[in-house]
């Protein structure tokens, strides 16, 4: 009976050796394609629901008295809404699980401002920080995005599922055509240093 030499076993555990590297680089990008997924998903989510309410006329809730008349509605987007979470830290690295109570993270706002105005929230735990803003502060431009001006408004992500303190971003705009008052959205969502 002959047995297999030094030099075949060497070569089957090469082999073994570069199929082991290759599985463990495909597992690594496609955990962080499910993990960017999300923030894809939610901040196309997010610019809909806010084209929605602009198309919807918000008016602020007011009591009539009788024979009194309402003041005119208008297309308007929803203000600012404040982050969630409030600090990226507590999403660099590791998972953030909002806080569903009023006044908390997606309950914060009202009917013209903020997450309570857009209706918008998430369940479940999130891997990046969500914002949307509304004709300032915007996140893109700065890094070569669209600039949707002072009567658009941005949905972004931002997030460091590494933890390795370099952050990347999606971010969707919409802006308000001046002449026709329609709300043109960007055609896709702008990214940032995708995979960190």
């Amino acid at each position: 009976m002959r047995g297999f030499t030094l030099v075949e076993l060497m070569i089957v555990v090469a082999i073994i050796g570069v199929l082991a590297a290759l599985a463990i680089y495909g597992v690594r990008r496609y955990l962080s394609a499910a993990k960017t997924g999300e923030a894809k998903n939610t901040v196309g989510g997010i610019s809909r629901i806010a084209a929605t309410r602009y198309q919807g006329e918000l008016m602020a809730p007011e009591v009539l008295p009788e024979g009194g008349v309402s003041q005119q509605s208008s297309s308007a987007l929803c203000t600012s809404a404040s982050a969630v979470p409030d600090n990226l830290d507590k999403v660099r690295g590791r998972k953030y699980q909002p806080g569903k109570s009023p006044g908390m993270d997606w309950g914060t706002g009202d009917q013209l401002a903020g997450w309570t105005c857009l209706v918008f929230s998430i369940s479940n735990p999130i891997y990046y920080q969500y914002h949307y803003y509304n004709g300032s502060n915007y996140l893109s431009p700065m890094l070569g995005g669209p600039d949707p001006g002072g009567s658009g408004f941005e949905a972004a992500a931002r997030g460091d599922v590494d933890g390795d303190l370099e952050e990347s971003l999606f971010a969707r705009v919409g802006t308000i055509n001046q002449v026709t008052k329609a709300l043109v959205l960007s055609t896709n969502v702008f990214i940032s240093h995708e995979f960190e």
